[in-house]
């Protein structure tokens, strides 16, 4: 079972005003993931349920700009927001047409987490190429999705790049030993939103 296919299922449960948990939403392989609700962002598909007012229930992409429309009170911010301040905005909102509103909002699809998971291989390779992160994917896995490297590759200082909150991690790859030699000591794992770099020879 993949990590965006548990993330899934952690969000189908309904978050209802009232009643809102504001606990973190677990995932098996990322403690630090745990730490704080699933964002959001453009393309996930979210559903809007108005407890005994089904004419205002709505289900459906979020826009590019962010937003979802509701009706009665139109667009409603949604991109970089957690299901629950969703629900909570909405709430508000109607609260002037309806007494005591009851709103769940559950993202149903998850296609901007798609987006944020991928990996990317870029460089002296035959085809740099993004691509779907897998569990599992180590570097040399990239390097053979990407159909290996081409004529004119530096293949021992490739580099994997990799964010961590508000700085990005450099390390060092000795592709050739990986290749050549067997060496995997630098055949690191892969993580979602990696970027593995294959320099060109110095001539």
């Amino acid at each position: 079972m993949n990590r965006v296919f548990r993330i899934a299922i952690s969000l189908v449960a309904l978050i209802m005003l009232g009643c809102e948990s504001t606990g973190p939403i677990p995932t098996a392989d990322d403690p630090a993931a745990s730490e704080k609700e699933y964002r959001i962002g453009a393309d996930d598909r979210v559903q809007v349920t108005v407890w005994r007012n089904p004419e205002l229930s709505i289900i459906g992409p979020v826009r590019p700009d962010g937003k979802i429309t509701v009706p009665l009170i139109g667009d409603v911010e949604a991109g970089g927001r957690t299901p629950a301040e969703v629900a909570e905005q909405i709430k508000k909102q109607l609260s002037t047409y309806i007494r005591d509103p009851n709103v769940a909002v559950i993202i149903t699809e998850l296609h901007s987490h798609e987006y944020l998971s991928r990996v990317r291989v870029t460089g002296a390779v035959k085809t740099p190429r993004s691509f779907p992160y897998r569990q599992g994917m180590t570097v040399l896995d990239v390097v053979l999705e990407a159909g290996g490297i081409n004529d004119f590759a530096a293949p021992n200082r490739t580099k994997l790049y990799r964010k961590v909150k508000d700085k990005v991690d450099v390390f060092e790859i000795e592709l050739g030993n990986i290749l050549n030699k067997g060496q995997l000591q630098t055949n690191l794992p892969m993580r979602p939103g990696d970027v593995l770099t294959v320099p060109e020879r110095l001539f």
